[in-house]
């Protein structure tokens, strides 16, 4: 079961605090050019830190909720893809620690997914999939971040130095180090195969 954080005191404010003042024309319509162009990208962010199904959409929503009401500080010294992601990744830490689940991920792959073209695809595509959650879990917070920001979303590392508030040496590092593991990890289960 996920833990709903800050969401849940902040609707109940909004219920029993002062009239919510209506949104101006220009927020609305920046906020949704955010929301359309940077969904994906959110969902799949909250979900490499390891969020479960069960709790994404909310999850996502208290992303936008927060990019929306922090939307006046957003000064363009970064891109919005960075901007969301540290917003994301204190959301996602949030549930994780709500809901004691720090260490327990459940698999990336979506068992929805009708659009594999033949049974060996697909079941090779679950492999993959499960390998990388399997590996992501050995990584600790800092490694991953980096590793899911360069290898899985393809961030530029001045960028991930940005989002991360690291320095680009440290970037470097910790993605030179999360490779490292990745290869031997991939070398080990190699190793197993008959």
């Amino acid at each position: 079961m996920c833990a709903a954080p800050a969401a849940a005191s902040a609707r109940d404010e909004a219920t029993d605090g002062p009239a919510v003042s209506p949104i101006p024309a220009e927020l609305e319509e920046r906020f949704e050019r955010l929301y359309g162009e940077h969904f994906a990208f959110v969902w799949r962010t909250l979900r490499r830190w390891g969020l479960g199904h069960d709790c994404l959409d909310d999850a996502v929503q208290d992303v936008f909720v927060v990019a929306l009401r922090r939307g006046k500080e957003f000064r363009g010294h970064s891109s919005y893809r960075t901007w969301l992601f540290g917003i994301a990744s204190n959301v996602a830490r949030e549930y994780r620690r709500k809901a004691q689940r720090a260490t327990a991920f459940e698999p990336i792959a979506d068992p929805h997914d009708a659009r594999a073209p033949n049974p060996f695809d697909a079941l090779t595509k679950a492999e993959a999939v499960g390998f990388l959650d399997e590996f992501l879990k050995t990584l600790d917070d800092s490694r991953r971040a980096v590793f899911v920001l360069a290898e899985l979303e393809q961030m530029p590392a001045p960028e991930i130095s940005e989002a991360l508030g690291v320095k680009l040496n440290t970037v470097y590092s910790r993605l030179r180090s999360a490779r490292q593991a990745f290869v031997s990890m991939m070398r080990g289960r190699l190793m197993e195969v008959p």
